[in-house]
C-alpha cells in the first residue's frame, strides 16, 4: 500500500504490512508451538489440563479416526459445541484433513440448527450429549452421515467427572442416545486404533471456515474464510498486540469459539502464542473472577458486557484481578466509563477494535502503546486498507466525512457460500463494503457513526430486525410487526417488538413473547412486546423505526429499573 494517514500512529513495533505469510494452514498455528512449549499447559478445563504435546497428540488421533470413518477433503463439519476441549481437538483435526468447519451456536433452536446444516451441506456433526436432543429432532430432515457425541466429563478431573453426571441429569431432555448407525461416541473413537493417514496438500487458498453471519444484508449466510484469511489475521493480531509474551500469557477464554471473534482472539491467538487457555463454556461473573485470581490470568478477550458485569460485581473486592495486563474488546461499542473503571480496577488496558465475520474478523484496533481515542475503533491493522465512500455515488470521501466503510486486505473472505448475488453486492473491485457508516479523522482513526442500518447488537450478537419480524408474522394472531433495538446498560441493546394483531383477534404481550422464546435463540427473543394499531411506514412502505424508537424511549427507562431478567450473558459477536 502507498503511505496512509494511519501509519504514523502505529506503535513502533508494528509492521505496516504483512510479508511473512509462508502458506501455512490453520493447524500450523498450534503445531509450530510444540517444539518450544510441548511441556507447557495449553488448556485448563475446570482443573483438567493438557500440555501442548498432549493436545497435539489428541489432534493427531482425532485426525486419524475422522479419516477412518470417511471424512474427506472439502466435507463440511458442523461443530455444535460450547467452549470445551472437544471443540479445539475436532477443529484442528478436521482442518488437517482439508474439511471445512461450520461453527454452530449451541444455543440455536432446532429450526436454526436445521437451516445451518442444510445450507452448509454438512454431513458430519460433533456435539455433546446435553445438546444431542436438538440433533436427534432435526436428523430426519437433515440426514447427517456422522454424528459424533462427546460428554463434558470426557475432559474433567476424577472427582468432577464423578459428580458431573449427577448434576447434568437435571433438566436434560430424555431422548434415546446409543451408538448405532450414524451415531458414534467421541470417547470411544479417541481410543480406537487407526492407521496413519496421508494428509492432503492444502494451500492457503483452500476453504477452511463457513462462518454464518447476517452479513451486510441481514439474511443468514456462510462467509467463506480460507486458511490464508485466518492465518494472516492471526499474524495481524499478534503483531498488533505488542508486548504479548510467547509462552507466558494466561488467557481467560470465555468468548465462544463458534463465533469468529472468539475463534480469533480466545482460541487461535493464545495457542499461536504458546499461552495457557483457561477455558469456560459460558460466562458466569463469579467463576471468571475466581479464575483470574487463582490462575493469575494476564489476558481477557471480551465484549463490553463482560467488562461491565465484572467491573460492577458486588463481591469484586474479594478477588485479585490485578494480573490482567490487557483486554481485547470488540463486537459492540465500549462505553468510556466501563473502559476507565475496568482499567482502574485491573491496572491493565483495554484495547478496543472492530471487525466482522467477512474479514476473519479483525480489521481495526486502537494501538496498545499509542493514543487511544474515545469512541474510535482505532486504526486499520497491518496490511489493511480502508476508505469511506458516499452511500449514493460510491465516490471516495475525504477525512471527516461520513459514509460507508470499505475494507481491503488479505483477511477478507472469498465470498458468501452459494450466494453469488450477495457476494457481488458486498465484494466490489476488491473492496468489502461493510454496510457500516463511519468517518475517518485527520490522523487515520476510524469511528463507527451507525452500525449496520437497523441492526441490533445485544450481548455482542448481531440481531437483524427483519428476521424477527418475519418470524413474528408466522404467529397466527399477528398481522404486522416492527422490531427495534433500545439501549441497555448490561447487554448493549435490547429487542423491542411492536406488534399489530389481526382484526378481531385477542392476545397478550406475554403470549407473543413466550412464542418467541420457544422458537428463537435467547438473545433474539424480544424483551418487550408492545401492541399497536398499525406500524408507521413511509409512502414506499418502509418501516419508520425512528418513530417507534421515540415511543419506546420512556418504556426503556422504566425497564432499566424493573427488568427482572438480569442474568449474565453467554458472551460472543
Amino acid at each position: 500500500m502507498t503511505e496512509k494517514l494511519w501509519f504514523k500512529c502505529y506503535d513502533p513495533e508494528v509492521p505496516l504490512g504483512i510479508d511473512d505469510y509462508d502458506g501455512s494452514i490453520i493447524p500450523s498455528l498450534l503445531e509450530k508451538r510444540i517444539a518450544d512449549f510441548g511441556g507447557q499447559t495449553a488448556v485448563d478445563f475446570f482443573g483438567y489440563t493438557m500440555t501442548y504435546a498432549a493436545l497435539w497428540e489428541a489432534v493427531q488421533q482425532c485426525t486419524r479416526v475422522l479419516h477412518k470413518i470417511g471424512l474427506a477433503r472439502g466435507d463440511r463439519v458442523a461443530l455444535f459445541l460450547p467452549n470445551c476441549p472437544h471443540f479445539i481437538i475436532a477443529y484442528y483435526a478436521a482442518l488437517r484433513l482439508g474439511a471445512v468447519i461450520v461453527p454452530t451456536n449451541p444455543l440455536y433452536t432446532e429450526k436454526e440448527l436445521e437451516f445451518q446444516i442444510k445450507d452448509s451441506g454438512a454431513e458430519t456433526l460433533v456435539t455433546l450429549d446435553l445438546l444431542y436432543p436438538k440433533v436427534y429432532k432435526v436428523q430426519p430432515s437433515v440426514g447427517l452421515k456422522r454424528i459424533i457425541v462427546g460428554k463434558i466429563q470426557d475432559y474433567l478431573p476424577p472427582l468432577k467427572k464423578f459428580i458431573y453426571p449427577i448434576i447434568a441429569q437435571k433438566g436434560t431432555e430424555n431422548v434415546p442416545l446409543e451408538e448405532k448407525n450414524e451415531v458414534m461416541f467421541y470417547q470411544r473413537l479417541m481410543k480406537t486404533k487407526a492407521p496413519e493417514c496421508k494428509l492432503p496438500q492444502l494451500s492457503g487458498d483452500d476453504l477452511a471456515i463457513l462462518q454464518y453471519t447476517g452479513g451486510t444484508t441481514g439474511s443468514a449466510k456462510g462467509a467463506m474464510l480460507t486458511h490464508k484469511n485466518i492465518v494472516i489475521n492471526n499474524t495481524q493480531i499478534r503483531h498488533w498486540y505488542t508486548g504479548l509474551r510467547p509462552g507466558k500469557e494466561i488467557f481467560i477464554s470465555v468468548l465462544p469459539f463458534f463465533h469468529t471473534y472468539g475463534m480469533a482472539t480466545a482460541l487461535n491467538l493464545p495457542l499461536s502464542a504458546g499461552a495457557t487457555i483457561v477455558l469456560f463454556p459460558k460466562f458466569v461473573a463469579k467463576d471468571i473472577l475466581k479464575a483470574i485470581d487463582s490462575h493469575k490470568a494476564t489476558v481477557l478477550p471480551g465484549i463490553p458486557t463482560i467488562y461491565s458485569v465484572l467491573g460492577s460485581f458486588r463481591d469484586l473486592g474479594k478477588y485479585d484481578i490485578s494480573t490482567i495486563r490487557f483486554c481485547i474488546s470488540g463486537a459492540a461499542p465500549l462505553p468510556h466509563k466501563v473502559l476507565k473503571d475496568f482499567e482502574r480496577i485491573t491496572g491493565g488496558i483495554i484495547i478496543e477494535g472492530y471487525g466482522l465475520s467477512e474479514a476473519s474478523p479483525v480489521t481495526h484496533c486502537n494501538p496498545r502503546g499509542g493514543v487511544r481515542k474515545d469512541g474510535s475503533i482505532g486504526l486499520p491493522v497491518s496490511g489493511t486498507d480502508c476508505k469511506v465512500v458516499d452511500m449514493e455515488t460510491g465516490q471516495d470521501l475525504p477525512e471527516g466525512s461520513t459514509g460507508e466503510l470499505c475494507i481491503r486486505g488479505p483477511q477478507v473472505m472469498k465470498g458468501y457460500w452459494n450466494r453469488p448475488e450477495e457476494t457481488a453486492a458486498t465484494l466490489r473491485d476488491g473492496w468489502l463494503y461493510t454496510g457500516d457508516i463511519a468517518r475517518m479523522d485527520e490522523e487515520g482513526y476510524f469511528y463507527i457513526v451507525e452500525r449496520k442500518k437497523d441492526m441490533i447488537i445485544s450481548e455482542g450478537f448481531n440481531i437483524y430486525p427483519r428476521e424477527i419480524e418475519e418470524f413474528l408474522l408466522t404467529h397466527p394472531k399477528v398481522a404486522d410487526a416492527s422490531v427495534i433495538g433500545m439501549p441497555d446498560k448490561i447487554r448493549g441493546e435490547r429487542v423491542y417488538a411492536f406488534v399489530v394483531l389481526k382484526e378481531g383477534i385477542a392476545a397478550t404481550p406475554d403470549e407473543i413473547a413466550r412464542f418467541c422464546k420457544e422458537h428463537l435463540v435467547r438473545y433474539k427473543a424480544p424483551r418487550k412486546v408492545i401492541f399497536r394499531d398499525s406500524i408507521p411506514r413511509n409512502l414506499a412502505g418502509k418501516n419508520l423505526r425512528r418513530i417507534l424508537r421515540e415511543e419506546a424511549a420512556a418504556l426503556s427507562a422504566a425497564d432499566d429499573e424493573h427488568d427482572a431478567d438480569r442474568e449474565a450473558p453467554q458472551a460472543a459477536e
